[in-house]
């Protein structure tokens, strides 16, 4: 009988670098990523699990090593993690004790903008207010980058995360370097 063939995921925007104009942007690592749909109850039990309490407040992120949790709405979290490929199945420990755990690492991949010009890129096409007083490090949004449904979290003074559907990652690549190129 035929072995069958270790298959591994390509990344959607493998090999592809843009720096210019104050922006840089780069292709995040494959990652673990999970959707999360919780109810009161099993957040205690679910922070045990990721060894940090998830975030209750619209616009908000936790993180601990690598593992973040990023709050969406009032019972939904994306949370990331660039080292543990196994995530859900950790996490789905306590889906009885009233949670949803749903695996999107084959749905999602992510975008690094970053430099004294990320913002004004970003804002090309996002809505989202990211002033450091109204955007400061750590929140994030479910929000548009041009027509594409994203997740955004700002990781540093001038340094964001753009998660986004891998169908779309082409599309928000290619604006962004637009965007970068009129920053």
């Amino acid at each position: 009988m035929a072995k069958a063939p270790k298959v591994a995921r390509a990344h959607p925007l493998a090999g592809r670098q843009f720096a210019g104009n104050g922006v840089t942007l780069a292709p995040v690592d494959i990652a673990s990523r999970v959707s999360l749909r919780a109810e009161a109850g099993a957040l205690a039990d679910i922070g045990k699990l990721l060894g940090f309490a998830l975030p209750t407040r619209p616009k908000t992120s936790a993180a601990k090593g690598r593992r973040t949790a990023l709050w969406l709405g009032p019972d939904e979290w994306l949370i990331t993690d660039a080292t543990n490929q196994r995530l859900a199945a950790t996490l789905a420990k306590a889906e009885p004790a009233g949670c949803s755990v749903v695996d999107i690492a084959h749905r999602n991949t992510a975008i690094e903008v970053s430099g004294p010009n990320a913002a004004a890129a970003l804002n090309a096409g996002c809505p989202q207010d990211l002033r450091a007083a109204a955007f400061a490090v750590g929140a994030a949004s479910r929000t548009v980058l041009a027509k594409a449904e994203i997740v955004l979290l700002r990781t540093g003074e001038d340094a964001f995360r753009v998660e986004c559907w891998r169908s779309f990652a082409d599309y928000v690549w290619t604006y962004l370097v637009d965007a970068a190129k009129s920053a």
